[in-house]
């Protein structure tokens, strides 16, 4: 493996851990796909460091079970701003 992905995966999971990260926070982060990401942390890290790797994966986890009801929250604050906008337009 190259270096530079070997030290890319080890930033990103520093990142994850440092911030709670979700990959698709940290694919914006670092200006690469979320498949890349998961990657890097799934696979390419367990070979390099595996502790590392499994303190980002709890996090991952931890997201992966939360984000339906982040995307429940985001839709509920969507149809809200649109309520208050009709309600706004009728005054």
């Amino acid at each position: 493996m190259k270096e530079y992905i070997e030290e890319r995966a080890v930033a990103i999971a520093n990142y994850i851990i440092d911030y709670n990260a979700t990959v698709r926070q940290t694919a914006k982060k670092f200006g690469i796909s979320k498949s890349t990401v998961h990657k890097d942390v799934t696979d390419r890290l367990e070979h390099i460091n595996p502790s590392l790797a499994a303190r980002a994966r709890v996090i991952l986890d931890i997201n992966k079970a939360e984000r339906h009801i982040r995307g429940g929250m985001a839709t509920r604050e969507k149809y809200q701003h649109q309520l208050q906008a009709c309600s706004r337009d009728r005054d």
